[in-house]
């Protein structure tokens, strides 16, 4: 079967994300990187290069490099702190939650290759339970950029919102999936297709897949709406209830935990509003070493997988 994946080219948005940065902070010199030794691994080295003076490389060592975000805050810049999500979060849960989400400092949490990007690196790299994490402090905001375009757009937001944030940024290529006119907008998601039986809701590397699902099932007669969730706090509660109730069927997918994630969320939404069938791929727990490409395809988080659910929430397997 020819892919979306196949039909266009794919992106690293590492690079979006690095090249948006240096954009804002030719224009605000209160912009900031912190990292945790990891300039080349966020995709830094420019940054460097161009404001030596603006790039605090605190060494391995998460808690004190959002403590000291959470400072360079309080004093007036906008810290962008960068580093492997899994170390990020896991590591410097309790700064997040205490120094970040309680004091609501302005600070962009930039989670680098989240979910199982670093696939061959095994569990200790898989950034599978950021989201669930993230999700449960409250006042953050949890931003997950579908492709290039939203991971600018993301930035852009980030660094004038005045807010907590956290942005995952993908390590794994993605193609090109949002239209030009698209808003970004915290709380409101993207609708990238219109269907009448079923919605499929997903977030990051998942989105493309979701829409190359709809695909799949429309050639079945199966009418396959399709939501990018680019904010999971705060999420598109109205977008949700929507689908409840004009499709009648729910289908996420996410690159992260069963657990707590977007799944967790639209799932809440559904049963407090609108009950109707929902079905939640994920990763159920810890993942297995292999390729990030052999990973998604293990857990069924691909196009094909997609579809499956739609079928068995519809009853037509």
């Amino acid at each position: 079967m020819t892919t979306l994946a196949t039909q266009a080219p794919t992106f690293d948005c590492r690079v979006d994300f690095a090249d948006e940065l240096i954009t804002l902070a030719r224009a605000d010199e209160r912009i900031v990187a912190v990292c945790n030794d990891s300039v080349g691994s966020s995709n830094l080295t420019k940054f460097r290069e161009e404001f030596p003076d603006r790039l605090i490389n605190v060494g391995i060592a998460e808690q004190d490099m959002v403590g000291v975000s959470a400072g360079l805050s309080n004093a007036g810049f906008i810290p962008f702190t960068s580093a492997a999500a899994p170390f990020l979060t896991g590591r410097a849960m309790e700064q997040i939650k205490a120094d970040i989400a309680y004091t609501h400092r302005h600070v962009v949490l930039c989670g680098q290759s989240p979910g199982m990007a670093y696939g061959e690196l095994g569990p200790t790299h898989h950034s599978i339970e950021d989201l669930s994490w993230m999700r449960a402090v409250p006042g953050l905001e949890i931003i997950v950029p579908a492709d290039p375009a939203q991971t600018r757009s993301a930035v852009r937001w980030a660094a004038v919102s005045g807010r907590p944030t956290y942005i995952r940024v993908p390590r794994f290529k993605v193609p090109a999936v949002t239209p030009d006119d698209a808003p970004f907008e915290a709380g409101r998601a993207v609708r990238l297709a219109e269907g009448t039986d079923v919605t499929l809701i997903a977030v990051g590397t998942m989105v493309s897949r979701a829409l190359e699902a709809a695909g799949i099932l429309g050639q079945e007669g199966i009418s396959a709406r399709v939501l990018n969730m680019t904010f999971v706090e705060p999420l598109d509660v109205a977008a949700v209830v929507a689908a409840a109730r004009e499709t009648g069927a729910v289908v996420t997918a996410e690159e992260g935990l069963l657990s707590g994630g977007l799944g967790a969320a639209v799932a809440k939404v559904i049963v407090e509003t609108h009950p109707v069938a929902v079905r939640m791929l994920g990763v159920p727990s810890f993942a297995p070493t292999g390729s990030a490409s052999f990973l998604l395809d293990h857990f069924g988080l691909t196009a094909d997988g997609i579809a499956a659910a739609a079928r068995d929430v519809l009853g037509r397997v």
